[in-house]
């Protein structure tokens, strides 16, 4: 029997109070605000995880990069010790050592294709991108990345000769998914994970397109891709420091919009409820905890304001994408040549990074990444049933394909909400009706494996 609209209210208040306890709720007095009732507790696996991340050696690999005294994209290729060449040996040599740990699980490759003349591309020039790929031992099929960028720039962003360190823009994010590599490579993901540090970021990226094109023609089922650039110190340019937030921005309008899919959402509404902004939450939920340190702060915009980064060619093929950038940048230590003027150090120099902090942004993305990967994927085909008139809501999916699938959650929350307010356990079924009107609030769905783990939540369309 279809329960009633008392019921589902009264029981969808008792399941976000479970949940919210179940979270770890602040006591009352305390000034933290409760996490919404989608929030997942980190598994005791995952907190071993964690526990390796080392931000010693997240120093030695930013160093290590800063020491080939450039990475412009268009410096040398063939020497041995300087430009861009150099450090992309070093990356492979630092991946595959990783691998051979792995039991044949990754694998490590040079993605390179030649650049034809471009916009701050003046000759033809080979982009490499240094790629490791740690297949899922359940459904590989299913694929998360993960990435930053080393090439880096000063002030000319065609200067290709003069000393970039690039030590926060963006060795930082490299080193972020070098050490995510080197912990994950020895345990088994269910779904298949890939670190990828890519080039030619800087003069308009082209490392991150070629990948993401690759991924797209390959019909790669990418369910989620993060960026780390610039995240490596959590102090602002007048010396303020914020040292436990990391922003995520997230698009809401997807970039890769049909004018079919904007005007069903510009009937039915969803302008807060791209994959990417799902995505985004789902990051919250867990990795905004005591596990973590850290606080993630979702920004509602694509990128910075006016700017772009490595994840945008993924949105651009449909692929759910955000970055991670730390919470107020000091751009004296970014796209800078290296100079003192008037009494100031200008240059982005690692004494200028805090390894500590961008420890604890690599644990972030170390619990998104590995829940992802241990969670059942995101629902497909999710259907509003629009076939008959009524006051209550009928929701229609495709039953996912993980052995360990227990089951799924509607989650619903009134159309003003930023956040998933309720939850309604539905159980092992693919059509749930729910006595409440789709016209007056927001519903999604999401999967549960038998350990618990919830995957990101599915957006639904109208059954036409």
């Amino acid at each position: 029997m279809r329960p009633t609209r008392r019921t589902v209210l009264t029981a969808t208040a008792a399941a976000s109070a479970t949940a919210l306890g179940a979270a770890g709720a602040a006591p009352a007095e305390a000034a933290a605000p409760a996490p919404p009732p989608t929030a997942q507790r980190p598994s005791r696996e995952l907190r071993s995880l964690l526990r390796e991340l080392d931000p010693d050696r997240i120093e030695a690999t930013v160093r290590r990069l800063v020491s080939f005294g450039t990475r412009h994209t268009l410096s040398a290729q063939d020497d041995p010790a300087r430009g861009i060449g150099a450090a992309r040996d070093w990356l492979l040599a630092e991946l595959r050592s990783y691998a051979a740990g792995s039991a044949g699980r990754m694998t490590v490759e040079l993605q390179s294709y030649v650049q034809e003349p471009a916009s701050r591309i003046p000759t033809a020039t080979r982009i490499t991108n240094v790629v490791a790929t740690l297949r899922g031992s359940v459904t590989p099929d299913r694929v998360y990345v993960v990435s930053g960028h080393y090439d880096s720039r000063v002030t000319d962003v065609m200067d290709a000769t003069s000393d970039a360190p690039g030590a926060d823009d963006d060795a930082s994010g490299v080193a972020v998914v070098l050490e995510l590599a080197r912990v994950m490579a020895r345990r088994r993901p269910a779904a298949t994970i890939v670190f990828a540090a890519v080039a030619g970021e800087e003069q308009g990226l082209y490392g991150s397109t070629h990948l993401a094109e690759l991924l797209k023609a390959a019909g790669t089922d990418v369910q989620g891709m993060f960026t780390n650039d610039i995240v490596g110190s959590p102090t602002a340019d007048d010396g303020t420091r914020d040292p436990h937030t990391i922003r995520l921005f997230a698009e809401g309008v997807p970039t890769s919009e049909t004018p079919e899919q904007a005007a069903i959402r510009r009937s039915v509404g969803g302008e807060n409820d791209s994959a990417t902004r799902q995505l985004a939450r789902f990051v919250r939920d867990v990795a905004d905890n005591d596990a973590t340190g850290m606080r993630v702060r979702v920004v509602y915009r694509r990128d910075r304001y006016l700017r772009g980064g490595d994840h945008i060619p993924f949105l651009e093929r449909a692929y759910p994408a955000a970055r991670f950038t730390e919470p107020a940048e000091d751009f004296a230590h970014q796209h800078q040549d290296v100079r003192v003027e008037n009494g100031k150090q200008y240059g982005d120099l690692p004494e200028f990074c805090d390894f500590g902090f961008v420890a604890r942004v690599a644990k972030v993305n170390a619990a998104a990444l590995w829940t992802l990967a241990q969670a059942p994927g995101t629902p497909k085909g999710l259907k509003i049933v629009t076939s008959a008139l009524t006051n209550s809501t009928t929701l229609v999916w495709s039953r996912g394909t993980e052995p360990d699938l227990a089951g799924y959650e509607v989650v619903w929350r009134e159309t003003t909400a930023p956040e998933w307010t309720h939850v309604i356990p539905a159980g092992d079924v693919t059509t749930y009706e729910v006595d409440l009107s789709k016209d007056n609030v927001f519903f999604g769905v999401r999967a549960r494996n038998t350990r618990g783990l919830r995957s990101p939540v599915a957006f639904p369309s109208p059954q036409t």
